[in-house]
């Protein structure tokens, strides 16, 4: 066993693999695939060096959810670590004996929304023997939108298993989510590698738009774009590149007074930002506290409170008290860092 710990315009990458990108002589080995960063990186979002397709490998079921394993080339992405009074972005680089970057995708098979906070685990095996396991990363990608993701070494092509853990979700749960996604388990989906298939995935260097303000468009089966809210609309605003979109909605699963719904997402593409610390002010009300993370059939992911007295036309300050600690792919590793707050207009 082996174990280590925009611009829309440009369009999808798609499923779709197209062959050649090894025959022009550009790539020739796996870790090779990566060009040179953007030099200086824009802060904020910004299309990256290149775009890629994704392979599918399959989906499983664990208790209510369903879980949707896919894989690209293994490629760098960023953690993210505080650093004395701020956050910022490590660097993880790809390893010599990487081959592919595993992805799995847990949703509700219902209404199609993605749990994007709850914790995941990976192992590969071949002929009942483990290759490889790691605890894999809450992560966002321009292309793939929300996901679970590492890069993990195989041994070379053949049939593998790849076993999909998944924690119990213990955030708050509304509606015909309530006392759903409770139970922990695992999924078995079998996957058939080739170093061959694996490099007729389409991929393309950008480069005249890279390093611009923008993004690429996510593909058909990009996880975790968040739902337009119901109920009233109380604005809308911006911190740090993270787009905020405040909502009053009234509905008996929230209870008897008004529930301020505030849903975080990235600009462009509308992807969920789980892992924020979160926080709101609303004078009219005399409320000012926490937003707490939440699961809901229509809202989808968001950050709520009931808020008493909260009225349709309320005046909302919403304040990013922790940034988000979601690791990203490449586009979005300088977005998302910054503490502020906003007035939602």
């Amino acid at each position: 066993m082996r174990r280590r710990s925009f611009l829309g315009g440009l369009g999808t990458a798609g499923l779709v693999a197209t062959a050649g990108c090894l025959a022009s002589g550009l790539f020739e080995t796996t870790t090779s695939r990566a060009p040179p960063l953007v030099e200086p990186r824009p802060t904020g979002v910004y299309v990256p060096t290149h775009s890629e397709s994704m392979g599918m490998v399959g989906t499983g079921s664990v208790g209510d959810l369903r879980v949707r394993v896919g894989y690209s080339y293994p490629h760098r992405f960023w953690t993210i670590e505080q650093d004395g009074d701020g956050f910022r972005a490590q660097q993880v680089e790809v390893a010599p004996d990487d081959a592919v970057h595993l992805m799995a995708t847990p949703f509700d098979p219902e209404t199609g929304q993605v749990i994007p906070d709850t914790g995941l685990s990976v192992e590969v095996y071949r002929d009942g023997d483990l290759v490889t396991q790691e605890v894999i990363y809450r992560m966002l990608s321009q292309q793939m939108g929300f996901h679970y993701g590492a890069n993990f070494p195989l041994d070379g092509d053949g049939s593998y298993e790849v076993r999909v853990s998944i924690a119990g979700v213990d955030l708050p749960r509304f509606g015909a989510f309530e006392g759903r996604f409770a139970e922990p388990g695992t999924a078995s989906v079998a996957f058939d590698y080739s170093e061959r298939d694996r490099n007729d995935l389409s991929y393309r260097l950008l480069e005249d738009e890279q390093g611009q303000t923008g993004a690429l468009s996510g593909m058909e089966m990009a996880g975790g774009i968040a739902p337009d809210l119901p109920g009233d609309a109380l604005g809308r605003g911006t911190v740090d590149d993270v787009r905020l979109v405040a909502a009053r909605v009234t509905a008996d699963r929230f209870g008897d007074a008004p529930y301020l719904a505030v849903s975080a997402r990235t600009p462009y593409n509308r992807y969920v930002v789980p892992r924020m610390g979160l926080s709101a002010s609303v004078p009219e009300a005399g409320f000012e506290g926490r937003l707490s993370p939440a699961l809901d059939p229509e809202l989808g992911f968001h950050y709520g409170a009931a808020v008493e007295g909260l009225a349709p036309d309320a005046s909302v300050t919403a304040t990013v008290d922790v940034p988000s600690t979601v690791a990203r792919h490449e586009g979005y590793e300088t977005a998302f860092l910054e503490t502020g707050s906003v007035e939602l207009g």
